[in-house]
């Protein structure tokens, strides 16, 4: 995968992006020219074989929004980002390594769910390494997915304890569409306002 921002970021959401790349294993970070559109980067990406695009959007200088694209056909997935936490602002933060992670979904249920939660399976190797065990967590409740990291530290043979790595974030799916990033495309799915107040579960 690819991560890349938006056009003339700040330090902070470099930062962020830095954390990502911890986060999906294979994933690579490559500095966005400030005359490359999201339709380059996919032609760019494509013909190199990368499976997915992230791009991290700023607004004011702050991170508010993941555009996550599958190549080459669809679908895309626009989040809005908030409650953004990055390593060294959690308190008794662990470190992170190399290993990769296992991946851990909570409340992925319904028709839309699966589809996001196949897609989040599918940027993470089904080879999580034992040694320097890492767990990635996405939790979704009440339409809004949490996602947090930790590792173990084995106090003795037969104790461990979880320690927060970071970052820290929070996603809400606002749209899905079936094409890679066509504002024309059709859309699978569209957050409705009104859907707040609704007493049904329309998502994940």
């Amino acid at each position: 995968m690819l991560i890349t921002t938006s056009k003339r970021p700040s330090k902070f959401t470099y930062e962020f992006a830095s954390e990502l790349i911890d986060i999906f294993p294979n994933s690579q970070f490559v500095k966005r020219g400030s005359k490359f559109s999201i339709k380059q980067i996919i032609g760019f990406c494509t013909n190199r074989d990368y499976t997915d695009v992230l791009v991290v959007n700023e607004d004011k200088k702050v991170p508010y929004a993941i555009t996550l694209i599958h190549l080459p056909d669809g679908p895309t997935a626009y989040f809005k980002l908030t409650s953004i936490k990055l390593n060294h602002e959690i308190q008794g933060h662990g470190r992170s390594s190399c290993h990769k992670p296992e991946l851990i979904l909570n409340n992925f249920n319904t028709r839309l769910g699966h589809t996001i939660g196949r897609w989040l399976q599918a940027l993470f190797p089904h080879v999580p390494e034992f040694q320097g065990r890492q767990v990635a967590t996405f939790h979704n409740q009440r339409d809004f997915i949490f996602f947090r990291r930790h590792r173990y530290v084995f106090k003795s043979k037969d104790k461990a304890e979880l320690q927060e790595i970071g970052p820290r974030f929070t996603l809400k799916l606002k749209w899905l569409q079936r094409g890679a990033f066509d504002k024309d495309g059709e859309y699978e799915w569209m957050f409705k306002p009104d859907l707040e107040t609704s007493r049904r579960r329309f998502f994940l």
